[in-house]
């Protein structure tokens, strides 16, 4: 009996400890980020540029410049167009702040944007002008329920729509895991 309280005791100890490191890591971690202001050039429904930096918004895809979507009645719109336009009157205010620490393949440096207490990147996802990709899930959730923006109608996912003209971003297994991490520990 003491024997097994002893390895109970002591397993859960080690599981708080674990878990003490993991938060005090990400802490550390948080501040290690970068804190861009704009004013900001929008690239693309996902992209800004400030100086000579490029920026991808982090946790959402919004479909490509070029790409076309389906309304409720089938006719074509320029999603890809509609979603840089809500992205240039998000960042417009000036009060933008976008932070991030990690680069992407194409060296832009990942990004959550803020504009006062606004997400942009959520605000994005909430008007059906990009789809959630590891974080803004509530979000989502909300605009394929009021069937918002893509989710009026039909579209194609970006990154699949990337992947049919040859313009797929390559996601290792490396990376893949990485940002499981990062989620699972709320690192970002």
């Amino acid at each position: 009996m003491a024997r097994t309280f002893r390895i109970f005791r002591d397993g859960t100890f080690l599981v708080a400890f674990f878990i003490l490191l993991v938060l005090i890591a990400a802490k550390l971690d948080e501040a290690a980020d970068s804190v861009v202001h704009g004013p900001f050039h929008v690239i693309d429904g996902d992209t800004l540029a400030v100086g000579g930096e490029r920026l991808r918004l982090q946790g959402m895809d919004a479909p490509e410049l070029d790409q076309t979507c389906e309304d409720s009645r089938g006719k074509p719109w320029a999603c890809g167009e509609e979603a840089r336009r809500l992205l240039m009157r998000l960042v417009a205010d000036g009060k933008t702040e976008c932070l991030g620490r990690e680069r992407d393949k194409y060296r832009r440096l990942l990004v959550r944007c803020h504009s006062g207490t606004t997400s942009i990147n959520g605000t994005l996802v909430r008007q059906g002008l990009a789809v959630a990709s590891g974080r803004y899930a509530q979000e989502q959730v909300a605009a394929r329920r009021e069937r918002q923006g893509l989710w009026a109608g039909r579209f194609e996912s970006p990154r699949d729509w990337r992947a049919s003209r040859g313009t797929m971003d390559d996601f290792s297994l490396v990376e893949a895991f990485w940002d499981w991490m990062k989620r699972v520990t709320a690192w970002q």
